[in-house]
């Protein structure tokens, strides 16, 4: 992956070379995105447009072809390394992740017909022999609701995940370290904690407009929860192992809700400021 990053960052023409390639290559074509974030993030929202435009090439082929995940994510990534470049707050970034998740949901308007073929592969699933009688059947109209809340908080995560990835790189080329020590400071403020908390609890009693973003409002608690295992296992110096057990943990739901808690509760108590060495 450094050799990548090196290579997009010698120049425009390699940036742009880069994103088209791995664009058109089908299993990796996501990786077109964090280039295009990586050129943002480093030399600006004009030149990340321009890569960006040579980078919507290939997407715009998948789009056609019924896949307008390339398309969606190329646009939401790069929205996203601007605020992060501008504002240098992933506070600010993880809100606007929100508006990528909003964003892929009408994008979904633009091609009806990917969010049909999608229902179709699940009624398919959930009607083979082995599951019959094992899961409830579901109207076809909150299915559908299922999948586009579920498309949209996919998009909104592979976004983030992605721009994360971007920005690793970054700091492997200029600030080593960087990104590690940027991510164990993550921390929403109680503003921002209590807002989210709101917002999820209003679409839980199910507020027509909030009811399909609800857990658009999760996320970016969810990936605070994650900033403040990594930093309190930074500070502690705990083994590697202790975060391979603990994403195996996140696997569950009950441990998801214990993060999400514990994340809105980091916005009022800030665990990693009092669990800092005194100088």
């Amino acid at each position: 992956m450094r050799s990548l990053a090196e290579f997009v960052m010698a120049g425009r023409r390699q940036a742009i070379l880069a994103a088209m390639l791995l664009g058109v290559l089908p299993v990796v074509n996501f990786l077109s995105a964090p280039v295009v974030a990586l050129v943002c993030l480093r030399h600006g929202r004009t030149e990340g447009m321009i890569v960006l435009a040579w980078a919507v090439l290939p997407a715009l082929g998948w789009a056609v072809l019924g896949d307008v995940i390339p398309l969606l994510l190329l646009i939401g990534i790069t929205v996203l390394a601007n605020v992060l470049r501008t504002t240098n707050s992933w506070e600010a970034t993880l809100l606007s992740a929100i508006g990528v998740g909003i964003g892929a949901l009408l994008g979904l308007y633009l091609r009806p017909d990917f969010l049909l073929l999608m229902q179709q592969q699940l009624e398919l699933v959930l009607s083979s022999p082995d599951l019959q009688g094992q899961v409830t059947a579901v109207p076809p109209e909150q299915m559908l609701q299922l999948l586009q809340a579920f498309f949209g908080t996919m998009l909104m995560f592979l976004a983030l995940v992605l721009l994360m990835l971007a920005r690793s790189w970054q700091a492997g080329l200029y600030n080593p370290g960087g990104f590690r020590d940027e991510f164990h400071r993550l921390r929403l403020s109680w503003k921002t904690a209590a807002g989210l908390l709101l917002m999820f609890t209003l679409a839980g009693l199910g507020t027509p407009v909030l009811q399909p973003l609800t857990l658009f409002f999760v996320l970016p608690l969810l990936f605070a929860g994650v900033a403040l295992v990594h930093g309190i296992a930074g500070l502690k110096k705990w083994p590697g192992v202790v975060l391979v057990i603990f994403y195996v943990a996140l696997l569950s739901p009950i441990m998801t809700q214990i993060l999400v808690l514990a994340a809105i509760t980091d916005s009022w108590y800030d665990f990693r400021s009092r669990l800092r060495p005194k100088d």
